[in-house]
């Protein structure tokens, strides 16, 4: 705001007063006789009169100009001028209600954000093959999926197994436990195959797939008529993939499966269905005291409440230890892992304590450690936590905690954060996935990429498991009972393990076994999108 002084102007009169006499008669004095000559008096000296002194004029200071000073401007990474610049911008709303951010930008304009956003933050961006040339792509996802290191584990594993993609609009309903589907979860085979095996892991409460009478334990035969098992074939393979993954609401599809000797024909219409990421909690009561099993599927936001509720039930039971049921759990947001490692361990030995610090490329400025998470952070849910809320604790020395390779990310976190504060953690089942890395999902133009930014450590420094953690006691996944009973060959053997401190005997030939490979015809994957297997920063 520009402001302009005024002048002010002063004019000083000065009046001068004349004095005068009184006006009354005043008598004549009488001279003397002889009167002395009038003595006529000597005029007065006049002074010499000095010529004014005019002090000397001190010309006005006039203040040096100071040319106006440009700030510096910002210096934005170049990723950030190409933001949201698109060939082809969206109109309207996205899912949240909110306006698209996108500009008229070019094909140039996408593919250069991706190769200075990995540049810029991408955790290995010295190993990305120099010589791929971004004109060579139309489509800027193909381009963005070579945009990474090809290096191996020393296992033998592509270094970096987890480069990929989504429609931003189909990852924002996957963020909010949305699935597009039937309500049904499958395992399959390793290798994906023919033979193809795969198998009903559970069902959603309320589901299709429920409503059907599909359970856990169940297998595929066909799809739409096809041979799903030994199929073959580009056009067989289409059918089954469309018939398993619809792409819109009200799809009808007919399978077929196996339940021991009996067969069982459904058809499922498609729709979107609400994961349930807790389930199956309970107190299970064993000859050694108390011990609390709960399944955990999925670090979203609606897990937290969730959680805190069976820690609370957990808590007021008085159990003394606890089973926590993984093995399914790909992973999600890294503050919801550090809420629930912070209420098995408690506040005495996470007090001050890392839960995991986060470590990206040389480029960036080191992050402030993740702490154990004493409260709340009040995600968006159905039924949320209180924002700031004191979380309970079950103070426990151990933990035992069921895996598998779909035992992932997030879920690592927390075998990796409790061990690194000195609780047993004792793993019953198969190897984990092996991924001790991070990111923060990166929306553009419509798409919403993944890549590896940061590498998790402990509060010991640790975070070296690229190819996974190994099984204390080697346990194959038992289709054969429920998720949560006692006999359940996982359960059983972590059961066991507590009483004893020991593996049970392996049943038919080695099921069950300390360390070692797994057999490959016991190995049973998920079958899930890369965006179910995930830690992500807040």
């Amino acid at each position: 705001m520009t402001s302009f002084p005024a002048k002010a102007l002063a004019v000083m009169l000065l009046a001068g007063l004349a004095g005068c006499g009184s006006g009354e008669y005043q008598p004549q004095a009488i001279p003397p006789a002889n009167p002395e000559p009038p003595v006529t008096p000597e005029p007065p000296a006049t002074p010499p009169i000095a010529p004014p002194v005019t002090p000397p004029v001190t010309p006005p200071v006039t203040p040096p100009v100071t040319p106006p000073v440009t700030p510096p401007k910002p210096q934005f990474p170049p990723m950030v001028l190409l933001w949201n610049h698109c060939a082809k911008p969206r109109s309207g709303l996205d899912p949240n209600g909110y306006p698209h951010p996108d500009v008229q930008g070019t094909l140039d304009d996408e593919r250069n954000f991706l190769r200075n956003w990995i540049d810029e933050l991408y955790l290995w961006y010295k190993e990305v093959p120099a010589d791929l040339v971004a004109a060579d792509y139309s489509n800027p996802v193909d381009y963005f999926n070579l945009l990474k290191t090809p290096l191996l584990t020393p296992g033998g594993r592509p270094k970096d197994r987890f480069h990929f993609s989504y429609p931003s609009d189909q990852y924002a309903e996957m963020a909010k436990g949305l699935n597009l589907g039937y309500g049904a979860a499958w395992a399959q085979n390793s290798g994906g195959g023919a033979p193809r095996i795969w198998r009903l892991t559970g069902v959603e409460a309320g589901s299709v797939a429920d409503q059907a009478g599909l359970r856990r334990g169940d297998q595929l035969l066909t799809a739409d008529g096809e041979d799903f098992v030994s199929g073959t074939g580009a056009a067989l393979v289409a059918k089954l993939n469309a018939a398993l993954f619809p792409v819109k609401e009200g799809e009808q599809h007919r399978f077929t499966l196996q339940r021991g000797a009996a067969v069982l024909d459904v058809t499922l219409t498609s729709g979107k269905v609400a994961t349930s990421p807790v389930r199956a909690v309970q107190v299970l009561d064993t000859p050694a005291g108390k011990v609390g099993y709960l399944v955990f599927n999925e670090h979203i936001a609606t897990s937290e409440n969730l959680l805190i509720k069976a820690v609370t039930q957990f808590k007021q039971a008085g159990v003394s230890d606890l089973v926590l049921d993984m093995r399914y759990n790909g992973g999600g947001q890294l503050s919801i892992a550090a809420e629930l490692a912070y209420m098995i361990a408690g506040p005495a030995r996470t007090a001050g304590k890392t839960f995991e610090l986060t470590v990206g490329n040389d480029k960036l400025k080191p992050k402030a450690p993740n702490p154990f998470r004493a409260t709340a952070l009040g995600y968006p849910a159905p039924d949320p936590a209180k924002p700031g809320q004191a979380l309970p604790s079950l103070d426990l020395k151990r933990v035992a905690i069921l895996t598998g390779p779909g035992t992932c990310s997030a879920s690592e976190s927390v075998i990796n954060g409790l061990r690194g504060v000195d609780v047993e953690v004792s793993l019953i089942g198969g190897t984990t996935c092996g991924k001790p890395y991070a990111f923060t999902p990166q929306p553009n133009c419509g798409v919403t990429y993944f890549s590896i930014q940061y590498q998790g450590v402990n509060d010991k420094g640790f975070g070296d498991y690229a190819d996974g953690f190994a099984p204390t006691c080697r346990v194959a996944d038992d289709f054969s009972h429920a998720l949560g009973d006692p006999a359940e060959s996982q359960l059983s053997a972590a059961l066991h393990y507590r009483a004893t401190g020991s593996c049970p005997a392996p049943p038919r030939g080695g099921r069950v076994k300390a360390g070692g490979a797994e057999p490959a015809a016991a190995t049973m994957v998920p079958v899930r999108p890369l965006g179910k297997e995930i830690s992500i920063l807040d």
